[in-house]
Order: C-alpha cells, then structure tokens, then sequence
C-alpha cells in the first residue's frame, strides 16, 4: 500500500475533504495575525469547512467510496480544523491580557485535545454510531459563541469594541466542558440519527449566511438581531447534547436497577 502513489488513493470525496483542510491551514493563519477582522474571518472559513464536512460524507456513501485512507485523511483533517483551528482562535478571540489567559490556554488545549482523542477512538472502533459529541458539532458550538460576542460588540460600537469581559472568564470552562463532551461514554448518537443530522444540516449553512448578512448590513439592529440568532443557537445545541446525556445517563441507571 505504501508503494502506491498518492493520487491514485484517493477518491473524489477526499479532494473534498482536503478543501476543508486547507480552510482549517487558513483559519490557523487567521489566527496568528489576531485582529478582529481576522479572527471572524478564521471562523467563518471553519464554518464553511463544515459543509464540506457532510458533502464528502455524502458523496462516500452515494458512490460507496469508503476506504481506509479516506477514513484517515478525514480523521486528519477534522483534528485540525473542528479540534485545533478552533481552540487556537478562541484563545485569540477571548485573551485578556493578564495572567488569566493562561487559563484560557488550558481551556484551548484540552479542547483541542478532546477532539483528538475522540477522533482516534472513532478509528478503531468497531460499534455502531458515535460515542462523544461529534467533532464538527463541539466546533459549531465554539463558532456560535463567538459570532454571539462579535455581533454584539459590532452592535454596541464596531469591531473595536471590547467583548463582554465575562465572555473572557467563562470560555475555558466551557472549553473544557465540551472537551469532556467529546471523549465521554456517557453521550452517544446512533449512527443515523435523524435529530443531530437536521439540526447540523439547518444550523451549519446558517452560520456562514448570518455572518455574511451581518458583514454586508453592518448597522446596530442587523447586528443584534444576528446576535441572537447565534445566542439561541448556542444555547439550543448545548441544551441538546446535555438532554442527550442526561438521557443516556437514565439509561444507565435504568440497565443496573433492572433484575
């Protein structure tokens, strides 16, 4: 296998894939120049490597295309730009400039390595569905924070105005805490579940299109309104994975009362 030659390993649905790599590379560049302006753009361009997400999944299973260096490439792929991209502009986005943010970089780096650990166990697993949180969904949560954030600070005086300072000191936690959500047992999804495919397939093309009417319309109303789109998106993904471990953890305790 080794022997082979790159191009001749991979399938359409893997230059797919590659897209939304090279978008997670510019995003990690966005990033390093740290401006605001940068910063959203960084998770704008996540947002899109989101749809090229479910269109190589889509393309795999129509022209029954899954292979082992297909599986690799996309577990590659999504470490860096649903795991790593995102921590590093999250870090950028919310740093204080004090001590704290040493804090946030732990918050950041155990999110990043959440993503990983559950991406490498989805490999070598050999059960249906998913166990942990997706990936792309831990990504989407990080991307409707900090959207919630900008468009607010854009409302109240443009892009130089400061984000709510505790915005700054509740990010690690929640870092942290989706980072749990990744590698924990204890949230699972059938490996067709309907529920979290609507609610990915509504709300990822919806990002990217709310951030561009925001852009494009740049006044006070639009930007508040775009805030509270995010805010309720936010919220209502959080509130969906903590029902589905709630629910998951009645089920245990169901199993073991059960003579």
């Amino acid at each position: 296998m080794s022997s082979i030659s790159i191009p001749k390993l991979l399938k359409l649905k893997d230059y797919i894939t590659l897209i939304g790599t090279t978008l997670g590379i510019i995003a990690l560049v966005c990033a390093c120049f740290g401006t605001r302006e940068f910063l959203s753009l960084g998770f704008f361009l996540i947002s899109i490597s989101l749809g090229t997400d479910m269109i190589d999944g889509y393309i795999a299973r129509k022209t029954k295309t899954v292979n082992e260096m297909g599986k690799e490439i996309d577990s590659l792929s999504d470490s860096l730009t649903f795991g790593i991209a995102p921590a590093v502009l999250t870090y950028q986005s919310f740093k204080t400039g004090g001590f704290f943010d040493i804090i946030i970089i732990i918050g950041a780096a155990w999110f990043a390595i959440g993503a990983i650990l559950r991406l490498a166990r989805y490999n070598i697993s050999e059960s249906p569905g998913y166990t942990g949180v997706p990936t792309p969904i831990s990504a989407l949560l990080l991307i409707t924070f900090f959207y919630t954030n900008y468009f607010y600070a854009f409302a109240m005086g443009g892009n130089t105005y400061p984000f709510p300072e505790i915005s700054s000191y509740i990010i690690p936690a929640f870092m942290i805490l989706i980072g749990w959500f990744n590698i924990t047992t204890y949230i699972q999804f059938k490996e067709k579940d309907k529920t979290t495919y609507i609610i990915f397939l509504i709300l990822a093309p919806l990002c990217p299109i709310f951030g561009i009417i925001g852009i494009l319309i740049p006044d006070d109303l639009t930007s508040i309104v775009i805030s509270i789109f995010f805010l309720g998106a936010f919220i209502f993904i959080l509130l969906y994975v903590i029902r589905g471990f709630l629910l998951h953890l009645l089920m245990r305790r169901k199993t073991k009362t059960t003579p």
